[in-house]
């Protein structure tokens, strides 16, 4: 079922404008949660702000924002200083300009959300919006209040909608240089690198979001489940043996792998 959009606005390339909707593309609602109890009463437990010095409950009214500059040494904001720097949520999406769709780095996506028409009056303007970015391989850039920040956004044509990318800011995204470049650069034995190829192309199957599955909440909700009905809890999964510490050799590695998988050891074959 679909979920009500949780943003409204303007979708706006010069003089084209169609209202549209927006979703989160993502969920994490189905995720197990859980409140911390008092184990003697079952009561929740509620947390509040203490005074580092004295351990007394902070008032609201006297909770304040602080910048640290040094020890026990902190810079204050009100909250009108705050306020100020807010931005206004503007409700158009407003495309500056176009890059080719495959020009922003992965590491720069931050979250993504579905964008539809939300008036069929404006779905031809928002098609052929989406159609000539399908068209000319590339993807728009706007900027968009979001979460209380301005986001830039990223707007890429996908089936008959678009989706939009919130994108990271500039210093949140780290130099791969400075992790990669001592890495030797010098290709590996031709030999080896074959039979790793055929090793890849015989794991290479077809995409499935059963490969994401999380089985620390499918125990969850089982061990969830046994006490619901007051069943023993399940028995514990055993571990999965330790890798080796150490591969002597990659030659003989890659044979042995080779090796089990023509003869069908890999499993779910």
């Amino acid at each position: 079922m679909a979920l009500r959009p949780f943003w409204k606005g303007y979708l706006k390339l010069s003089l084209v404008t169609c209202p549209v909707a927006m979703m989160p593309a993502v969920t994490d609602s189905e995720k197990v949660r859980f409140h911390t109890l008092n184990r003697a009463t079952g009561h929740r437990v509620v947390s509040q702000y203490v005074d580092e010095g004295s351990g007394k409950p902070v008032a609201d009214e006297d909770e304040v924002r602080g910048y640290r500059r040094g020890e026990d040494d902190y810079v204050t904001l009100e909250d009108d200083e705050l306020a100020s720097v807010a931005l206004e949520s503007a409700r158009t999406i407003d495309i500056e300009s176009f890059v080719p769709a495959d020009g922003i780095g992965w590491v720069w996506y931050d979250r993504p959300h579905y964008l539809v028409p939300d008036d069929p009056v404006g779905e031809e303007a928002f098609c052929v919006i989406r159609d000539a970015m399908a068209a000319t391989g590339t993807a728009g850039i706007s900027r968009l209040v979001l979460y209380r920040r301005e986001r830039a956004v990223m707007l890429q044509p996908r089936d008959r909608g678009i989706v939009l990318w919130t994108l990271r800011y500039g210093d949140e995204v780290r130099d791969a240089d400075a992790y990669f470049r001592d890495i030797d650069d010098s290709k590996p034995d031709t030999k080896l690198r074959q039979m790793m190829a055929t090793l890849v192309k015989e794991r290479t199957t077809d995409w499935d979001p059963a490969m994401v599955n999380d089985p620390v909440q499918e125990r969850l909700l089982e061990i969830i489940a046994s006490k619901k009905k007051g069943r023993r809890r399940p028995a514990r999964a055993k571990p999965e043996a330790e890798p080796p510490s150490n591969v002597v050799s990659i030659m003989d590695a890659l044979r042995k792998s080779l090796s089990a998988e023509g003869k069908g050891g890999r499993k779910g074959r």
